[in-house]
């Protein structure tokens, strides 16, 4: 992801949320510092501190008492990568061996419980209820959708509605409860939270869109995982959606994805991408993506003109252009 306005207004204090992350790695067992460090330092786009820092910046901005919180939001979306990745059994993440790959997966399991375990503490830190009760929330909104994800695999139909829901408790969820975090340790009045709250979850929406076009567009180097990797383990996304509502359902194009989705043997996965690839299923989606960011960024309107609200508008524009 190319670097924004926004994340170079925060970059400083981004960086002393890096240096708190690696702080609230356990000293005690020195095999679980290992592992959760190197988890940590494999890094990522640190969106959802980003985002807390930047909704706070439209109020009173205190880094200090916003620190626990960032990292909370940061944890817990760490954990939830331990979660997926051990129950897609990937192999890989952010080009990186996934944890399950070299665990049994009753250690990975456990890891991420240890790592949610230890977000839930930096949430409550600020002595905040109400942050702490976003949190549990959004907790919840997370595992119900893991569920969903879970009971729905290889399921040859699947609803629109059906997948909004699923990228809601799958992303949109954390992004939500990042920016509504931000506005609470800000001391924002409850308009800016509400707006904050719905600008994350708009944004998280589109993000979790993009995110699943790359998983047929980007390259495996760009990405660091499998090209169509969705699509394999029978998760249908937007871009297999749109495409079975695109071809003929009779058709080989059909078949092709259908044979895929439903984890059949010897099927096609590399026909399966093309197919989504080239039938304009990809521009329909990401017009839907970009449909969300103009909604997240209305939202804002709420809020006073500024620089906070700017740099805002700029991560919405960073997040849906975004090649990774």
């Amino acid at each position: 992801m190319t670097q924004s306005t926004a994340f170079a207004w925060i970059a400083s204090d981004l960086q002393r949320v890096e240096r708190a992350l690696l702080e609230v790695v356990p000293s005690e067992y020195p095999e679980i510092a290992d592992l959760i460090g190197g988890l940590i330092q494999a890094g990522g786009k640190r969106v959802r501190p980003a985002l807390l820092l930047l909704c706070a910046r439209c109020n009173q901005y205190d880094l200090e008492r916003l620190i626990p919180g960032a990292i909370a939001t940061e944890l817990l979306h760490t954990a939830t990568l331990v979660h997926d990745d051990t129950i897609d059994q990937a192999t890989t993440r952010r080009g990186k061996a996934t944890l399950n790959s070299f665990l049994p997966n009753s250690g990975a399991i456990l890891l991420g419980d240890y790592i949610f375990a230890q977000s839930a503490i930096c949430a409550a830190a600020p002595g905040s209820p109400a942050v702490v009760t976003v949190f549990a929330r959004t907790l919840r909104e997370i595992v119900d959708g893991e569920l969903r994800q879970a009971l729905a695999n290889h399921r040859l139909q699947v609803s629109r509605t059906e997948y909004y829901r699923r990228i809601y408790a799958k992303t949109a969820a954390l992004f939500a409860a990042a920016c509504e975090i931000g506005a609470l340790l800000s001391n924002a009045p409850d308009d800016h939270r509400i707006a904050l709250r719905t600008y994350g979850e708009k944004i998280g929406q589109a993000y979790q869109i993009v995110d699943d076009i790359l998983d047929f567009t980007a390259t495996s180097q760009q990405t660091g995982k499998p090209v169509g990797g969705d699509l394999t383990h029978g998760t249908a996304t937007l871009p297999t959606i749109i495409t079975l509502e695109l071809v003929a359902p009779d058709s080989v194009d059909a078949k092709a994805i259908r044979d895929v989705l439903s984890g059949l043997p010897g099927a096609n996965a590399d026909k399966a991408v093309a197919v989504v690839r080239d039938c304009g299923a990809v521009d329909l989606a990401l017009g839907e993506a970009r449909k969300l960011a103009d909604e997240a960024c209305a939202a804002l309107l709420t809020l006073p003109s500024g620089e906070a609200r700017n740099a805002l508008y700029d991560m919405a524009e960073t997040l849906v252009n975004r090649d990774r």
